[in-house]
């Protein structure tokens, strides 16, 4: 599966649900320095270049940013800019 960096742009709120903030970097995680505090990559099955968010991709999605912790798809970073 491919990883997607996650950089919103644009005036908040971010929509992290939003492909359009999402660009696809390979098959191997990009790297995301701690502390573990905002959402950076997620790794996806994809459909035309976009991540397909499936239920249990969603709720990974807010299990590590709820806890601060980094799982098998996705990566943290400390800020949320790229």
């Amino acid at each position: 599966m491919p990883w997607y960096i996650y950089c919103p742009t644009g005036p908040a709120p971010y929509n992290a649900c939003d492909p359009v903030f999402y660009t696809s970097v390979g098959s191997f995680p990009p790297s995301c320095p701690n502390p573990n505090n905002f959402l950076c990559a997620i790794q996806a099955n994809d459909t035309g270049g976009n991540p397909i968010f499936t239920i249990t991709l969603l709720c990974e999605m807010a299990t590590a940013i709820n806890n601060r912790l980094e799982s098998t798809n996705v990566k943290l970073r400390p800020t949320i800019t790229c």
